[in-house]
């Protein structure tokens, strides 16, 4: 009875033995060098800079500023800016213009605004601003590419995190694909809402009364977006660079005294 005992107490300490040799292995084998564990901690702060400023361009709504001109007598004048999800007019004083300026804004100053959230995102109304209608499908189309360019940002944010936290350096390869993705579809969305502006500019009723005059110019929005752009596009580039093999680094930059050079 005893050596039976003794017999199977032997197989289980071997069993873990292997157990425990399978493991060290597997984590040696997935390991990252602290080198390369540094540069990706590096490059994906950068890329959290691109996503934040990527957050901040698509969550605000001062992508363009619409002006009217000046009307002389009166004592207040209209602007508007705008986003991708809403727009906001403004009645300001013209006593706060500065005098340099032949339009109403900029739309920074303080006034009386009305934020209003476009319909058609729900019932598929068209948005009228100045008397001028928006053109919904392209403004709708650059509202989905800023999504799946947020949704691109978040995947590679999470597969790069993965090879930190698991070791899964096969993962680098995804993350750069997702941010250098994100990164393009931004800058796309930003080309597409540059053509709903022209569109809206273009989108004077002839049935009402003449539409006032406007000038437009893009805010500061726009301006991050176009950061958040390429940023991300950096970003996806550096971590492909990052998942190339080792070995690949070496025959591209041999070291001196090399006898293959």
């Amino acid at each position: 009875m005893m050596m039976w005992s003794n017999f199977f107490m032997q197989e289980e300490d071997r069993r873990r033995a292997a157990v425990g040799r399978r493991r060290a292995q597997g984590q040696q084998n997935l390991g990252l060098t602290p080198e390369l564990e540094g540069k990706i901690k590096l490059v994906l702060l950068l890329a959290t800079m691109g996503a934040t400023l990527a957050v901040l361009s698509v969550g605000t709504e001062f992508w363009v500023e619409f002006n009217t001109y000046k009307t002389n007598g009166s004592a207040v004048c209209e602007a508007a800016h705008m986003g991708l999800w809403k727009v906001c007019i403004k009645r300001l004083w013209q006593a706060d213009v500065p005098a340099s300026r032949e339009t109403c804004g900029p739309a920074e100053l303080p006034g009386e605004a009305n934020c209003t959230y476009f319909k058609f995102f729900t019932t598929g109304e068209n948005a009228h601003i100045f008397q001028r209608t928006t053109k919904k499908e392209v403004n709708l189309v650059a509202a989905v590419i800023a999504v799946l360019s947020l949704t691109a940002t978040a995947l590679g944010c999470l597969s790069v995190i993965m090879v930190l936290s698991k070791g899964a350096e096969v993962l680098l390869r995804l993350g750069a694909v997702c941010f250098g993705l994100s990164g393009l579809l931004l800058l796309v969305s930003l080309e597409v809402f540059r053509h709903s502006v022209r569109a809206l500019l273009q989108g004077a009723s002839p049935d009402t009364t003449p539409a006032p005059r406007l000038t437009y110019e893009y805010s500061w929005s726009l301006g991050c977006g176009v950061g958040a752009g390429l940023i991300l596009l950096l970003g996806g580039v550096c971590f492909l660079l990052l998942s190339l093999p080792s070995w690949h680094w070496r025959s591209l930059c041999p070291k001196r005294g090399d006898p293959t050079t």
